[in-house]
């Protein structure tokens, strides 16, 4: 049987004297979608970062499909992982176009996709702009255009719908949907349960920095 792609037991991690997140234990299964809830400040960002391999734990032990957390061998499954944090990840002198095709290259993706997936989420007339001359919308797009370029088996999304018009919203139901269906899962960060609710297998709360039920 495959490895899980998250299975976190006993985590923890401090920031200086101050606990982020205290001993969470959590699973996500392959072809399963889950909603993170909680207040600022909850540690819902750090934990997305330790699923994402970007932040080791201070304590505890986890594995990101079968790699874990603590080992050199977390580096090979990152190119598995897809994040749509806060801040769009891009870089803003190049155009849209110039951002997805450097992550072509990078992945040994075909460029003549890049076009596509740009269409696929209506950007398709502003491929040759800057981003830094896109709004933060436009960016949030081209954000999930590099999902749909990349298709990650693990997709992470923190607050997905902030700043999306009401024609982008269903990017991000999309974006989960073409995931599980490729076998593979999605931990989705959300204040919103009720708009995350449809695309969720099950929803975690997180209370200071622990798991509640």
């Amino acid at each position: 049987m495959s490895a899980p792609p998250v299975a976190l037991e006993g985590v923890a991690v401090t920031v200086g004297t101050t606990p982020i997140l205290r001993h969470v234990d959590l699973t996500v299964d392959a072809g399963e979608s889950i909603g993170l809830f909680g207040s600022n400040g909850a540690g819902k960002t750090t934990l997305l970062r330790v699923i994402a391999t970007l932040l080791k734990p201070t304590a505890g032990h986890g594995r990101i499909f079968g790699a874990a957390l603590d080992d050199e061998d977390r580096y090979a499954v990152r190119t598995r992982i897809g994040v749509v944090g806060h801040t769009p990840a891009l870089h803003p002198e190049l155009t849209l176009s110039e951002n997805l095709a450097f992550v072509a290259n990078v992945a040994g993706i075909d460029r003549a996709r890049v076009t596509e997936v740009l269409g696929a989420v209506g950007l398709a007339r502003a491929a040759d702009r800057p981003a830094e001359a896109c709004s933060y919308g436009m960016q949030r797009r081209t954000e999930f255009a590099r999902l749909l370029l990349t298709e990650p088996d693990l997709v992470l999304l923190d607050e997905p719908h902030t700043a999306l018009d009401v024609d982008a919203v269903d990017l991000v139901a999309r974006m989960v949907h073409r995931t599980l269906e490729r076998g593979g899962a999605a931990v989705v960060v959300s204040h919103d349960r009720e708009r995350v609710a449809p695309i969720t297998d099950r929803g975690v709360e997180l209370k200071a920095g622990e798991i509640r039920s």
